[in-house]
């Protein structure tokens, strides 16, 4: 096995395993947001509660972000931040949630933060703020965001960028396969110019098993005249095409190489390179 198929077939597998991953990861997620949703859903009534309201509506909790979750309320309520702090704690305690993450509380009207707090594994680097101070009563949701599952979002970030770099490499060295390539065929590929066979690519005409010779500047003259038949072709288009960067260009030098041309395509009367006086030439195909 060449360099080549090895690159091939070791991207192909590195993509299959990266897609897995990813697949792998997304599927643990979903669970892990059923939770989080039940789990607001509880830090939501207890907060009604505390405001001695049993009837009114949390509605649905939505996940916003990548790890981080909104829960919003049908009414205006009071936050009591020591109790807020407490009620949260204890809800993702109980459905074994992570311990590490960011909460906010905004304000419905203009969304900006009232109220905020970080929650640590340990204790000492918690940082809970304003205890004491009670919120008043208005329109609030509550946004939590879990840190501890921003690493499990990189690591699928890792997982996409391999994904795409191996697909990058698999096409870039994907085992070409060999064009087989086919016997050449001297009258099937030639264009058909009167009785000759035109074969640019070879630099001929064929007259029957009489093979002619052509010169690089013939082959451009006689495709120009081939691919406008019976048309006028003025002296400066045919000069500019076939000489243009290709150093200077004398005068003469289109009449001479007409005139080659000319000879070698006279053993065909059908087929004639005329000169339009002050104008250009014309190859003249007679259509039998």
């Amino acid at each position: 096995m060449n360099q080549r198929k090895i690159y091939f077939y070791g991207s192909v597998c590195l993509a299959i395993f990266a897609a897995i991953m990813i697949f792998t990861s997304t599927k643990k997620d979903e669970p892990f947001s059923e939770l989080v949703k039940i789990a607001l859903r509880d830090v939501g009534n207890k907060l009604l509660l505390a405001n001695q309201d049993s009837t009114s509506l949390i509605l649905p909790v939505q996940k916003v972000e990548e790890s981080k979750y909104q829960l919003s309320f049908e009414k205006e309520l009071t936050i009591y931040p020591d109790t807020l702090v407490k009620i949260v704690q204890q809800s993702f305690q109980k459905a074994n949630l992570p311990s590490h993450y960011q909460l906010e509380v905004k304000q419905c009207k203009d969304l900006e933060v009232a109220y905020s707090f970080l929650k640590n594994a340990s204790v000492e680097k918690d940082i809970i703020p304003c205890g004491g101070r009670n919120m008043p009563q208005k329109c609030y949701t509550i946004e939590v965001r879990f840190l501890e599952k921003t690493a499990t979002s990189s690591f699928n970030t890792i997982w996409i960028v391999l994904l795409s770099l191996s697909i990058i490499v698999a096409f870039i060295f994907f085992p070409k396969r060999k064009k087989i390539k086919q016997p050449h065929s001297t009258i099937e590929d030639g264009i058909p110019l009167g009785k000759f066979q035109f074969y640019p690519e070879e630099s001929k005409l064929l007259l029957a098993s009489n093979e002619i010779s052509l010169s690089k500047k013939e082959v451009e003259l006689l495709t120009l005249f081939v691919e406008n038949p019976n048309k006028i072709i003025k002296r400066e288009e045919l000069s500019k095409k076939v000489w243009e960067d290709h150093g200077v260009f004398v005068g003469r030098s289109l009449d001479t190489y007409i005139s080659k041309l000319r000879k070698k395509l006279s053993e065909d009367e059908s087929i004639k390179l005329t000169n339009v006086h002050g104008i250009g030439y014309v190859l003249e195909v007679k259509i039998i």
